[in-house]
């Protein structure tokens, strides 16, 4: 009986601690950002809406455009697999960045008060622990 109720309770407990993760993955404010000598662009997700900045002198996007509910389901689901903790010792695969062969690319997230921010990496080559998110989040700027 005693190990019935303690499966039980590690199932219900761990079905709650998932359900209270999605809620506050809603809560978190993503923000890409690429940029060269000839290139800016700042992506900035939070509560279901994004913003796209390609212009430096405003590099806070207005946060307002809907994203579909399938799209927010995938980015919400690509969050969940990153560590959060790990960001900042992420290496990008390729360094093309350093000879202008790409942009300038970095992840910043906040979440439940913490800020996580990367390490530069090439735009369009994420590290592999972030690429999932990376990847959605870009998509949402490219012209509907």
């Amino acid at each position: 009986m005693k190990i019935i109720s303690i499966l039980f309770l590690t199932i219900f407990l761990g079905k709650g601690c998932n359900a209270e993760q999605k809620q506050d993955v809603e809560t978190a404010v993503i923000e890409y950002t690429a940029n060269t000598r000839g290139f800016f662009q700042k992506i900035v997700v939070q509560n279901q809406k994004f913003g796209v900045s390609k212009e430096r002198n405003n590099e806070n996007p207005i946060v307002d455009q809907k994203i579909a509910n399938s799209d927010w389901k995938k980015i919400i689901d690509a969050f969940q697999e990153v560590d959060l903790e790990g960001i900042p010792n992420l290496k990008g695969p390729t360094e093309k960045r350093f000879y202008d062969g790409a942009a300038i690319a970095n992840l910043k997230i906040t979440y439940q008060g913490k800020t996580y921010s990367s390490q530069p990496f090439d735009h369009g080559n994420p590290p592999v622990e972030i690429e999932k998110l990376v990847n959605k989040i870009t998509l949402l700027a490219l012209p509907q």
